[in-house]
């Protein structure tokens, strides 16, 4: 039987994507594990496979394409003696009783597509507006192509009193063409509805895009279109600071002790080919520190906190067009060479858009450094559901009062942490910068 390849959910939050890529072209034999296209979401691009054989019978959305909404038939892969004739390109909705024939290369749990894979039967899709496949009077399943049951409702055909020719009894297009029309039965009135709830009018977003483009028709302007992580970002920080009750704790830390001890390091792991940066030491610091304080630890879950029990800190990566947070997993077990190692790692992906969903999605809590770019300070937007974020400002040369109340010159960094007042009080918020601040003036303690 014909079956429809479904724009899949690449992540648990994918409502649309971009076909970048097709890898195969029409008429084109595939085998399970052949790989079909390439697809882009808002964070990466990931290859998508199929998992059955059959024959590319029709590519329905070119590629190139952007904004194609998850579970949209893509193409056609047909079966052993189908042919393009069964095929329904008709405009009108497609009928899921197929499912999508493909999978993302390499499936987890967190990046199945909705829909599921198997022939015959799909598993329901929460939000899916697709229509039922037809049922016969004794509410069983009907089988047909697309094309078929088009040919039929135009008729006035009832399916159930079809006998099918094709393969396990599907009916096609031949046995509508050929049956003696015969009016469906009739379906039951529908109840009246009740009188329709009013509907709340929308919260004021700000002048539309034509009210803004209207306040400078004149001036020489660009238009940059948005692309998909445009987009996402866009909402997901609108959401944040709409939805999330942000608090600030301020700090400054002094540097010197942590510059020379990381100095010392670097120099001894030199022919390791390891150099430590002080983001590394950050990132321990904030994951002994989540340690140490571990209520603090925890996320946001709409009805409830969730503690978590090992320390997965993600990390601001600014990439082009936007940025990414991978996460460091279980970072306050590894040692400070495993995460420069990983980050280096994860960072490079990033910017390659090469991760995959499980490596940027999760954490309880984030860094992100402008340090590099000479910000002395600043305040993160917390990324939901994390708990908090830590922004962290430059190191730089000022005059401190020192232990034996002279004036001295110290290196001084200076941090915010953003907090989620519904997962850390004041206090709490407190407790945790206080570690964080003590592992990094205090370096060799990060090692014990």
């Amino acid at each position: 039987m014909p079956t429809e390849i479904l724009m899949p959910a690449l992540s648990p939050t994918m409502e649309e994507g971009t076909l970048a890529k097709w890898l195969v072209k029409e008429g084109d034999t595939v085998s399970a594990g052949d790989l079909l296209a390439e697809i882009e979401t808002d964070k990466a691009t990931m290859e998508f496979e199929a998992v059955d054989e059959g024959t590319v019978g029709k590519i329905l959305v070119p590629e190139g394409t952007e904004g194609v909404q998850v579970n949209t038939a893509i193409a056609v892969i047909l079966g052993e003696g189908e042919s393009a004739d069964d095929i329904d390109t008709s405009p009108e909705p497609k009928d899921r009783d197929a499912s999508s024939h493909a999978a993302p290369a390499g499936p987890s749990e967190d990046t199945a597509p909705a829909g599921g894979y198997g022939r015959g039967e799909t598993e329901a899709t929460p939000g899916a507006s697709a229509p039922p496949a037809p049922q016969g009077e004794s509410g069983e399943r009907i089988f047909a192509s697309p094309l078929a049951r088009r040919i039929a409702k135009d008729r006035g055909l009832d399916l159930s009193r079809i006998k099918g020719s094709g393969p396990k009894g599907r009916i096609v297009k031949a046995d509508v063409e050929t049956a003696e029309a015969a009016p469906a039965p009739a379906k039951p009135a529908a109840a009246p509805s009740a009188e329709a709830a009013p509907v709340a009018a929308p919260a004021a977003t700000g002048p539309t895009a034509s009210q803004v483009i209207a306040m400078y028709e004149g001036r020489e302007v660009t238009e940059v279109k948005l692309d998909g992580m445009r987009k996402t970002i866009a909402a997901r920080l609108t959401e944040a600071k709409q939805t999330i009750p942000h608090f600030y704790l301020r700090r400054d830390i002094r540097l010197d002790a942590l510059l020379a001890f990381r100095s010392e390091l670097n120099a001894k792991l030199e022919t390791r080919g390891v150099k430590l940066s002080v983001n590394d030491f950050i990132i321990k610091a904030c994951a002994l520190a989540l340690q140490e304080v571990p209520k603090a630890n925890a996320v946001w879950a709409g009805d409830r906190v969730l503690e978590l029990k090992p320390s997965d800190v993600a990390v601001a990566v600014a990439i082009e067009g936007g940025l990414f947070t991978p996460v460091i997993k279980d970072a306050e077990m590894k040692s400070l060479s495993a995460i420069s190692a990983e980050m280096k790692d994860l960072a490079a992906r990033a910017r390659d858009r090469k991760l995959s969903p499980d490596e940027y999605q999760g954490g309880s809590f984030a860094i992100s450094n402008l340090g590099m770019f000479g910000i002395d300070n600043f305040d993160a937007v917390i990324n939901p559901p994390h708990g908090g974020i830590l922004a962290i400002g430059a190191g730089v040369k000022k005059p401190v009062v020192d232990e034996t109340g002279e004036i001295a010159v110290a290196t001084v960094m200076s941090v915010t942490l953003s907090v989620d007042h519904r997962v850390i009080d004041g206090a709490l918020g407190a407790e945790l910068l206080k570690a964080i601040v003590e592992n990094l003036e205090n370096p060799l303690t990060m090692l014990a």
